[in-house]
């Protein structure tokens, strides 16, 4: 961490500086230039607090100098990581696309979905059995009925299930019915004891960007994952609030190569939730396989006029395979397979 002093700073307040960061056990370099003095402070730096050496006389500001997310970075696993999924590779030349409904409804529907989602190309399925909603008034979702109705379905043609954990309450639940993939929503990406929660198991964990969050605070969040011992983590943007009222959220596309620059965990786009109009979404989903995504989170509903919730941003089953077709020949330019 270094310290950057005041340009009238004393030797006294200096002096205090010194004795701090050497009572907490680092080594001190003091580097005096014309205008600044700026202390570093060599150790373990996650053991100091910038705020408190921010309040002390003569501070100006003070920052660490190397990344607080350690395990999800880079710096740490140069390689690409590759999640499995029950044999299916997330990472990788392999690109994959998470199909199916906003929510799971009945078992019919569930059926017929996840039929329509293996035949247009995707290997895995989400469906969500819990939902949060902005209105309490709005459909919550079938809770663990839907589990157990989502798994029947997925089951009869072998498609690995993603659907969203809400409450740590039901994580026993979610394992009881083997759930594939956990995703995490984004208005819970920094529910922290959530994230600590399946952070002590083993499964695949889709964690998605919070409206407003930052991409420090997301990988921040995936440390949290991480540190508890589960790095099988998905990052998935799914569109930020801005002050654009145009479509649903913007879809920073942008993100996707900075974090294959900041960490080697997968990065998944959901086009359904940014744009919130079907007829975004495969334009949407074109341009995040071309800037590197290595998947997509596309909503599909066997009739989305009759869709319980969302059903603006949901594609026809016919819609969904158009859009595999589609994206086949923008993954063969780049070197990879869908």
């Amino acid at each position: 961490m270094i310290i950057i002093m005041n340009k009238d700073v004393t030797e006294e307040q200096i002096g205090a500086v010194v004795q701090k960061i050497q009572d907490l056990g680092h080594e001190v370099n003091i580097s005096r230039g014309t205008n600044r003095t700026v202390i570093g402070a060599i150790g373990d730096e996650s053991k100091l607090d910038p705020e408190s050496f921010d309040s002390m006389p003569g501070v100006e500001y003070s920052m660490h100098i190397v990344k607080q997310y350690k395990i999800v970075s880079r710096e740490s696993h140069k390689q690409d990581s590759i999640i499995d999924v029950r044999g299916i590779p997330v990472g990788g030349k392999q690109i994959q696309v998470i199909g199916g409904p906003c929510s799971v409804e009945t078992q019919e529907q569930m059926d017929l979905a996840a039929q329509q989602v293996a035949a247009a190309g995707c290997r895995l399925m989400r469906g969500g059995a819990f939902k949060p909603r902005t209105s309490p008034y709005t459909f919550q979702g079938k809770g663990v009925d839907g589990l157990a109705i989502f798994r029947q379905a997925a089951d009869k043609y072998n498609l690995p299930i993603v659907t969203e954990l809400m409450d740590v309450r039901m994580l026993d639940t979610f394992l009881e019915h083997d759930v594939d993939v956990i995703q995490i929503g984004t208005r819970n990406m920094q529910n922290f004891d959530l994230l600590k929660e399946v952070g002590r198991i083993k499964k695949p964990v889709i964690l998605k960007r919070g409206l407003s969050a930052t991409i420090s605070e997301w990988l921040m969040a995936a440390e949290y994952i991480a540190a508890g011992g589960n790095h099988n983590i998905i990052f998935c943007e799914r569109g930020i609030r801005t002050f654009e009222t145009a479509y649903r959220n913007v879809m920073d596309v942008t993100c996707v190569p900075v974090l294959k620059r900041e960490t080697h965990l997968p990065v998944i786009i959901d086009p359904s939730h940014a744009g919130g109009k079907a007829w975004m979404v495969p334009a949407l989903a074109r341009a995040a396989i071309a800037a590197g995504a290595d998947g997509l989170l596309v909503e599909m509903h066997p009739n989305p006029c009759e869709a319980w919730c969302d059903a603006d941003q949901a594609l026809n089953p016919q819609e969904l395979k158009d859009l595999m077709g589609s994206l086949r020949g923008i993954a063969e330019v780049i070197g990879r397979t869908l």
